[in-house]
């Protein structure tokens, strides 16, 4: 995509073209089809990445059927205990050693092969948890779109929720946690809870440019119901991956492994299960930019020049020829875009200490590398020209930095609200089924609890990317081509070029002063 004042147009099959010059924003169908005739068919990218996904689902699929399997309705039906057993401490000792013999483990944790396993060790009792855990979890990402886009002012309840609420909420799971023993996990949260609040303090000036940011791309969903069925339809195809993942996971939690091997084995399926998931949110991601930057192209959803099924066009591309390339994006960009905000909300706020300012621009360069590479605004470059990875987010970044909207990027906290809301969710349905295994298997609280967290974490962000999608799109179409803008929202153009000229001069101002500073620091020569 260029950089300069363009507006774009669509072939037929609904796939947006090159941006055209800037005399032809109005032309005629005549010139669109002109154009189309010229835009060439997409290609595959990031094929390996698609290939690895894919292989990754077979394997992952296949050893989540084998632990279920092995324990459910009948005890280590595949002797699998065997190989645990390699790994456990011996059961007694040879005759003649001066160390008696201690007494030998449960059956249920060691001795698998017997079949007198007690029916609490078994797959069942454990994935009706996970599928609570499911059912909370999908309700609440529905109930969240609901919330959020079928009302204008949804952007206002998205802020508020995710604000107030979820150090309240962090504070509160700690005390429980710290009430059932588990102090690690209350400390863990009780940190959560603090770091949350002092984020919040750290970029308070901010969110009434979020919440203006929040409250267009709410009405831009609003505006287009079927982005959000394509959100639901999503939410059921992620439940039936966790009907499978859960089945393997409780068949995990119910066959007792020695030296912390349950664990381990949960984590590296909670890792699958999040690459997964962020596949999943990636993919209506793409989708939902596409549709938004043919709304933005085309002056609205009833435009007459809007082509055919575009929706169903866009969702065709993200999930055949872009698919590569949002299984490849989906490995890394949360946690750098994540690091990302930490890394801006403390570097606001150190002030004159240029040790620590030193330490953390060290970082906050790595990162800002990393983020030229990886960052979410790639999705909608992958939506409009069909790029692989890396070359969308690099000509994304290039489009933010050579217009200076990447200084309204920077400042909006849009993207860290919605993780909050993201994270909210994940909470709400952690508590609720770890309180419940609880009361039944107390010592499986902290595990199914924390698994159960990640499950909703996934299904409430399926429904939450709808609203960064218009976002990021937003923020594309505006760098691109700022009448886009001004064609959808005069006012909200008015606004959005306003924040921009403030943020480019307060940049400008802090870059004289740090210079000014360290001029200050030179040593002074005397004069010839």
């Amino acid at each position: 995509m260029s950089s300069s004042s363009t507006s774009s147009s669509c072939d037929a099959s609904g796939n947006p073209s090159p941006p055209a010059a800037a005399g032809v924003a109005g032309a005629a169908p005549a010139g669109a089809a002109s154009a189309a005739a010229a835009w060439p068919r997409r290609q595959c990218r990031d094929v390996f990445w698609l290939v690895v996904f894919l292989l990754h689902l077979l394997v992952f699929g296949a050893a989540l059927a084998l632990f279920g399997l092995n324990r459910f309705r009948q005890a280590d039906r595949f002797n699998i205990g065997r190989y645990a057993n390699l790994t456990a401490e011996p059961w007694g000792t040879p005759a003649g050693s001066p160390d008696p013999a201690p007494a030998p483990p449960p059956p249920s944790v060691y001795r698998s092969e017997d079949p007198s396993v007690p029916a609490s060790e078994l797959t069942e009792t454990y994935w009706k948890f996970y599928g609570a855990a499911g059912g909370v979890g999908a309700a609440l990402a529905w109930a969240w779109l609901a919330a959020a886009a079928w009302r204008k002012d949804g952007g206002k309840v998205v802020m508020r929720t995710a604000v107030h609420s979820l150090t309240a909420y962090l504070a509160v799971v700690s005390v429980l946690c710290f009430w059932g023993k588990h102090f690690f996990w209350g400390v863990a949260l009780a940190v959560g809870a603090v770091l949350h609040f002092l984020y919040v303090m750290s970029v308070l000036d901010r969110f009434p440019f979020t919440m203006l940011v929040l409250q267009k791309a709410v009405r831009m969903v609003w505006e287009l119901p079927d982005v959000m069925r394509i959100a639901y339809a999503f939410v059921l195809v992620m439940l039936c991956w966790m009907a499978l993942w859960s089945f393997g996971v409780s068949g995990i939690v119910a066959f007792g492994i020695p030296n912390g091997g349950q664990w381990w084995l949960l984590l590296i399926f909670s890792v699958s299960l999040f690459w997964t998931g962020a596949v999943l949110s990636n993919t209506v991601h793409v989708t939902v930019s596409g549709m938004v930057f043919l709304v933005l192209i085309h002056g609205g959803p009833a435009a007459a020049t809007m082509p055919p099924k575009p929706l169903l066009k866009s969702l065709q591309y993200a999930v055949t020829t872009s698919f590569g390339s949002i299984c490849y994006g989906s490995l890394f960009t949360a946690a750098i875009r994540t690091l990302r905000w930490e890394i801006r909300g403390i570097r606001s706020k150190i002030g004159s200490n240029e040790c620590l300012l030193c330490c953390i621009d060290f970082l906050f360069h790595i990162v800002e590398t990393l983020v030229r590479f990886f960052n979410k605004y790639a999705y909608v470059q992958i939506a409009v020209n069909g790029q692989s990875f890396n070359r969308s987010a690099r000509d994304a970044w290039e489009l933010f930095q050579s217009t200076g909207i990447e200084a309204l990027v920077a400042y909006d906290c849009s993207g860290a609200i919605l993780l909050m809301s993201t994270i909210l969710g994940g909470l709400i349905t952690g508590t609720c089924t770890g309180v419940w295994t609880y009361f039944n298997q107390s010592d499986k609280a902290i595990m199914v609890g924390s698994t159960s967290m990640l499950m909703g974490m996934i299904l409430v962000g399926l429904t939450v990317v709808v609203v960064e999608s218009a976002v990021t799109s937003i923020y594309i179409c505006y760098a691109e081509d700022p009448l886009l803008i001004q064609r959808w929202d005069p006012e909200f153009f008015e606004q959005l070029s306003e924040a921009l000229h403030e943020r480019l001069q307060y940049r400008s101002a802090r870059a004289r002063q740090i210079l000014n500073g360290r001029l200050d620091h030179l040593p002074h020569t005397s004069s010839i």
